[in-house]
């Protein structure tokens, strides 16, 4: 009997440590919740769209479907478009942040708060590349949100969304930070923070929280096959956001930096081409003429490794370092040249509004080809006319391509500016250039011209 109290007991208590130990690895949201749930608002838009054309009679007149059919176009028809986001308040006296993709192509703006009240909001601004808006009610005395630091989130944290996905007001999801600093396409000025909260059409807009209650972070864009959620969530870090809607506040525009390069991602090859010890910074493949790293002595194949004393780890790097810097401060870029590495010093330029530039003129063939046998390229030079339509000094064009420079992904057509630190003039040269690497060389790179692009193609070369 004292052996079966006993066993019980030892059942007891190990079941009671279990529960305990499971308590304590799931954290509770509900005084999170209480709290900082009163900030969130549901944002609900409304414009007018045109349609094609109006029929003037309705769809049970007989003759509906002689003008549907036959009848010439009486004015667009109308109709009224709707969407819901969310967002939260960031000042008691009624201004809030949302997704500028939420807000930025309506007629009227609705925002609900917590408690059921109902305010038309007015759009103070916002910044598409950042998919930030800034939104103002007049109200005063309103619960905000407490600003976080992101860069304290560690990968594996808990954090947790709040907002109205699918028009499902104040609903509640919670995960973990994934990963931070993830670059997505066409995203160059934002390091997401990556999640596996569940969000979903709705959501955008809406806070995410850290334990602390704090936020962290404006949820944003998903990643999905299907439209719902599957897993891949990104916000966008409040201190980016904040710093747009300051912007927007006080100026109603943002300001970015810019030094007029166009730039691509070390790799192994290139890395190897260029003497670097290993991948990374961001590789120039073409500078502005006049623009700002063109008057300071920014040179094409020289690679970009401190932009005011902050790393550029990766190309994906350089344009978010290089916009959150004020135009006309003087900074100094760290760049690798022909192997060493030296200091320039540079007057940051404005980003403007995105420019359409024209495509150069067709090229046309020329003076017979020569052989680069090693990279496997026929060549020709350029006449002096398709210089001036490509608006370059040199470079000489590919007539044929095989072995090496095929597998590299050249194509006839392509003109080559620069074989890895060298400008290439002439055919002629391009050869002696290419005589240095016979030896020892397993890999150049070629900076080619495409199109209205250039970019650096690592090549690797035959063993002999």
């Amino acid at each position: 009997m004292t052996r079966l109290l006993f066993s019980a007991l030892v059942l007891l208590v190990s079941n009671l440590v279990t529960a305990s130990a499971v308590a304590q690895g799931l954290p509770d949201f509900t005084k999170l919740v209480e709290k900082q749930g009163l900030a969130v608002v549901n944002v609900s838009t409304s414009r007018t769209v045109a349609n094609g054309p109006r029929i003037p009679v309705p769809e049970d007149d007989p003759f509906y479907d002689f003008f549907r059919r036959f009848g010439p176009p009486q004015g667009p028809r109308e109709y009224e478009s709707q969407s819901l986001g969310s967002g939260f308040i960031i000042s008691a006296n009624g201004y809030i942040l949302t997704n500028s993709h939420v807000v930025s192509a309506t007629d009227d703006i609705t925002v609900k708060l917590s408690d059921k009240r109902e305010f038309e909001a007015k759009l103070v601004g916002f910044d598409k590349r950042t998919d930030v808006a800034v939104i103002k009610i007049e109200a005063s005395d309103l619960p905000h949100v407490t600003i976080g630091d992101p860069s304290k989130l560690k990968v594996g944290e808990w954090v947790l969304a709040i907002g109205s996905p699918f028009g499902f007001e104040n609903t509640v999801t919670a995960g973990i930070v994934s990963a931070k600093g993830r670059s997505l396409p066409q995203e160059n000025y934002v390091p997401f923070i990556q999640t596996d909260v569940a969000i979903n059409p709705g959501n955008s807009g809406g806070p995410l929280f850290n334990m602390d209650g704090e936020v962290v972070g404006i949820n944003a864009q998903i990643y999905s096959r299907t439209g719902g959620f599957m897993g891949l969530s990104f916000a966008i870090p409040i201190d980016v956001a904040m710093d747009i809607a300051h912007q927007l506040r006080t100026s109603g525009r943002v300001q970015r930096g810019r030094i007029g390069v166009v730039i691509q991602e070390v790799t192994d090859e290139l890395a190897e081409s260029f003497g670097l010890s290993k991948p990374l910074g961001a590789l120039v493949n073409s500078v502005e003429r006049g623009g700002p790293a063109d008057r300071a002595g920014i040179e094409t194949s020289d690679v970009i490794l401190e932009f005011d004393g902050i790393t550029v780890a990766s190309s994906r790097d350089l344009p978010r370092i290089v916009g959150q810097t004020k135009p006309g401060s003087r900074v100094t870029v760290k760049v690798w040249r022909k192997g060493k590495s030296r200091n320039i010093t540079i007057t940051v330029g404005e980003l403007k509004d995105d420019q359409v530039s024209e495509a150069p003129g067709p090229a046309r063939a020329d003076q017979g080809s020569n052989t680069i046998a090693r990279l496997g390229l026929a060549v020709s030079n350029l006449t002096s006319s398709e210089r001036d339509q490509l608006g370059i000094d040199g470079g000489v064009k590919i007539e044929q391509v095989e072995g090496p420079g095929a597998r590299a992904g050249l194509q006839r057509g392509d003109v080559v500016l620069a074989l890895n630190n060298d400008d290439v003039k002439s055919v002629d040269q391009f050869r002696d250039l290419m005589k240095q690497y016979e030896e020892d060389a397993r890999s150049v790179a070629l900076l080619v011209r495409r199109g209205q692009g250039a970019i650096y193609v690592p090549i690797r070369l035959d063993d002999r």
